[in-house]
């Protein structure tokens, strides 16, 4: 086991979310996800005050699955090609790990907090990796370069998140991964030179 703060503090998050898709929210205790995640006590109130707080860590979880997919992503596939994948695959992982529920609940907190708009950080590794992206993409012909890559970020953010927005308001009453895969590319299409 890593001694490494950050990797603690995102074994608690990724224990506790799994926690909660197979057990549910109400369900899930602190001590679950301290022996889940391998930790202590002392680890757990360390980076949380208590469960609710993990509500607010689901880009941290988010952020994860960027990272493991910039691992494995050919680096020669089209800028834009790779937007449509990391969506993909991305909306695959939210529709078969996380509760509906709690991501209604995380996604509506970040319409009422006066506080922290985690979603919106842009030092976030989401917001990095496709600065990394669409840079590449316009150096090498794939993207518009007559539009600035944070517009190019901002849609494709926006259209990110409106679609969870609007998954979620349907009750999940179609897949998240379809429904994307049709929307996004022809929403996008502008952005390809």
């Amino acid at each position: 086991m890593s001694k490494h703060p950050t990797d603690t503090r995102n074994r608690i998050i990724k224990s506790a979310w799994e926690l909660f898709y197979e057990k549910g929210y109400d369900d899930t205790t602190v001590d679950d996800i301290i022996e889940r995640s391998h930790t202590s006590k002392g680890s757990f109130y360390h980076y949380f005050p208590g469960k609710d707080s993990l509500l607010a860590s689901l880009s941290t979880l988010f952020d994860d699955k960027y990272r493991a997919l910039s691992e494995t992503v050919d680096p020669e596939m089209n800028s834009f090609d790779k937007l449509i994948l990391l969506n993909r695959e991305l909306f695959f992982m939210i529709e078969n790990t996380v509760s509906l529920e709690l991501l209604t609940r995380m996604l509506s907190t970040q319409l009422t907090t006066t506080s922290e708009r985690h979603l919106l950080d842009r030092n976030r590794f989401y917001f990095k990796y496709l600065r990394r992206i669409c840079t590449e993409g316009q150096q090498r012909g794939e993207l518009r370069d007559d539009i600035p890559v944070t517009d190019i970020i901002r849609s494709y953010a926006i259209l990110e998140r409106a679609l969870l927005y609007d998954w979620c308001i349907c009750g999940g009453s179609y897949s998240l991964t379809q429904y994307s895969s049709v929307l996004l590319p022809h929403y996008l299409g502008y952005l390809k030179k």
